[in-house]
């Protein structure tokens, strides 16, 4: 994220090279602040309910998007506890980590995506953050170029045998 002022003494940032990555550092000096930038790390759960992959769609999303269940890991938390907690939140569902899927890079969000297999039980019930779910089979589901879709991948080859995808895991 950018800033164009300095959130601890108001003055300019300036943009300056870091080796090979731009940053952002506060005019005054004083203050030494420095906008890392650094990647938000988020949590994305393949979430096995009833045999079937579960999808959903956030409300700020064309009518045709859905995606895997996802949250920003909050101050102090697991990641396991943290996708066990937007499995809760955004689906109303108890969920079992199953297995850890991979991380991955989602340099368009800035973000450092830590995925895991949760296996769930109860009944759906929708948070306020989604419009939509959908329930695939496993043998239909497929991956979606970027973002949680390269963890969809590794996972369809790791634990469905899908012999058709190049794995993507670094």
């Amino acid at each position: 994220m950018k800033f164009k002022y300095c959130p601890i003494c108001a003055s300019e940032l300036e943009h300056y090279q870091d080796a090979e990555v731009e940053r952002q550092r506060c005019t005054a000096g004083s203050c030494n602040y420095v906008n890392w930038n650094n990647p938000t790390p988020v949590v994305a759960a393949i979430v096995e309910h009833e045999g079937e992959v579960i999808l959903a769609r956030n409300k700020l999303w064309p009518e045709d998007w859905f995606g895997l269940i996802t949250g920003f890991l909050e101050f102090g938390e697991s990641p396991e506890t943290g996708v066990l907690r937007e499995v809760e939140e955004e689906l109303g569902l108890q969920g079992e980590v199953i297995e850890f899927v991979g991380h991955y890079d989602f340099t368009q969000m800035n973000q450092l995506l830590i995925a895991y297999h949760v296996r769930a039980s109860g009944d759906i019930v929708l948070g306020d953050e989604l419009a939509a779910f959908k329930r695939v089979n496993p043998t239909e589901l497929q991956p979606w170029p970027m973002g949680t879709g390269h963890a969809v991948r590794d996972w369809l080859i790791r634990n469905h045998a899908r012999s058709d995808l190049e794995p993507v895991t670094p």
